[in-house]
């Protein structure tokens, strides 16, 4: 079979990837023929220049180390959220070679979080949340929370100007903030015994714990919330939400010469 579509996911390690496993099934399932989602491990984001002339290739997604490594490589950043954000997860390459740089990070957030919450009847707009970690993912999360006009302040593990450390999570803060959000890594498949070291026994049955891990299930940020009587969700959402957000800009009509 002539492969006409190439597709792929840049990072380091990629022992696991949920994207090539959705896409290598969206394609089956849907009947798209033509078309390869591959892994793409690279070593150092050097070699980022030379994989975009990769016969083919439409578009990528970017998972950790680089969704800010890589955006010195790319021609333009899409306005509404890449340049916003200053964190790329998805490019798209155009037919005379050119690149755009998105971030599907932020539609898949927003969105789960609009759901889960309408679903429980809730508004965004009532919550001040807390944003565990200060990495690529944090900088979508931060920008859709603005977007839903729900205040917010970011955790961090070292002192910075305008955030918190976790040292300061006093019974206040917390009771404060009933949204809280974990966009770090900690408590990720295999290390799945840790938590991020917030004070748990100030969690009630009034906060929304919202973990961007999907594996474990889970994880042990939600378990101790749950204990707590907190309602909680995973990431498998927001992942499914960027993944088809991620299909639907590579597909969008090429520029027009």
């Amino acid at each position: 079979m002539k492969i006409f579509k190439r597709y792929g996911l840049i990072g380091y390690p990629l022992s696991h990837s949920f994207s090539k496993k959705y896409f290598s099934e969206k394609f089956q399932r849907e009947n798209i023929p033509n078309c390869v989602y591959e892994l793409f491990p690279l070593e150092n984001i050097g070699e980022l220049e030379a994989l975009l002339k990769t016969p083919d290739l439409i578009g990528l997604n970017v998972t950790i180390p680089y969704k800010l490594a890589v955006i010195p490589f790319l021609d333009e950043l899409d306005a509404l959220t890449a340049a916003r954000i200053g964190a790329v997860n998805t490019i798209k390459i155009y037919s005379d070679g050119s690149t755009k740089g998105f971030n599907t990070d932020y539609y898949g957030f927003k969105n789960s979080l609009e759901d889960w919450l309408e679903h429980r009847g809730e508004e965004s707009r009532r919550f001040k949340a807390l944003v565990l970690g200060t990495g690529g993912s944090s900088k979508a999360v931060t920008t859709a929370l603005e977007d839903l006009e729900t205040p917010y302040i970011q955790v961090s593990r070292t002192p910075k100007d305008g955030l918190l450390t976790y040292d300061d999570l006093t019974r206040e803060v917390v009771e404060e903030h009933k949204l809280i959000i974990n966009t770090t890594p900690v408590g990720m498949s295999p290390h799945t015994a840790v938590a991020p070291p917030i004070p748990y026994e100030f969690i009630t049955d009034r906060h929304l714990l919202y973990d961007l891990i999907y594996n474990p299930e889970e994880t042990m940020f939600l378990k101790k919330g749950a204990e707590k009587g907190a309602a909680t969700l995973n990431g498998l959402a927001m992942l499914y939400l960027q993944a088809e957000k991620s299909w639907r800009i590579w597909n969008e009509p090429d520029r027009q010469a």
